[in-house]
């Protein structure tokens, strides 16, 4: 059986970029069982015609908590690429805890943010009006520690999202999941996540 990777909670099209082709389709051509889910039926169905070897589910990552009404199982990776994001701060925690409980013991966990000091603040994208919060670099490593992983890998860039638009620092991290939020860790090799 190959690897199961939750790639992207929030996964919209599931064609997040890497190296310009999409992540998602990537792993499912490397072998790896690869799960989506995003809020927007939109997005899941754009998901599913971009990357027909996954599986796209519609359904908020609060539908899969511990004791929430939805199951899909463990993975070996979970990718939440600048998903999280849009969350408000009071409801990170949560998502974090849920990931935490969908990896198997040492599996991996790749996010990426938007490095600012914002909680629930509206911003203009695409035409519309959203809601994002953020963390400055310090503090988003001490809520992923306490979630109960280990930063095993960081990287940042400076990204301008259009012209005479001062740059945003966007932070990605690839973290292991330990047993115990103690950060007693269990190393093993598993299938590698990017979305």
């Amino acid at each position: 059986m190959a690897d199961q990777v939750l790639a992207d909670r929030g996964s919209g099209s599931g064609s997040g970029l890497r190296y310009r082709r999409p992540t998602a389709r990537q792993l499912v051509v490397s072998g790896f069982e690869v799960v989506g889910i995003d809020l927007s039926g939109g997005m899941v169905k754009l998901a599913r015609e971009c990357v027909p070897g996954a599986t796209f589910h519609q359904m908020d990552i609060a539908d899969l908590r511990p004791g929430g009404p939805r199951e899909l199982g463990q993975f070996d990776a979970v990718a939440a690429f600048f998903s999280l994001l849009m969350l408000p701060r009071a409801e990170i925690p949560l998502a974090l805890l849920t990931i935490r409980n969908l990896l198997v013991p040492g599996g991996l966990f790749a996010l990426s943010m938007v490095e600012a000091d914002v909680d629930d603040f509206s911003i203009p994208f695409l035409g519309n009006n959203i809601r994002v919060s953020g963390y400055l670099r310090e503090d988003l490593r001490a809520i992923i520690a306490e979630a109960g992983f280990q930063i095993v890998e960081e990287t940042s860039y400076s990204y301008a999202t259009a012209v005479g638009v001062p740059p945003e620092e966007q932070i990605f991290l690839c973290c292991r999941m330990g047993f115990s939020r103690s950060g007693s860790m269990r190393i093993s090799s598993v299938g590698k996540s990017a979305m």
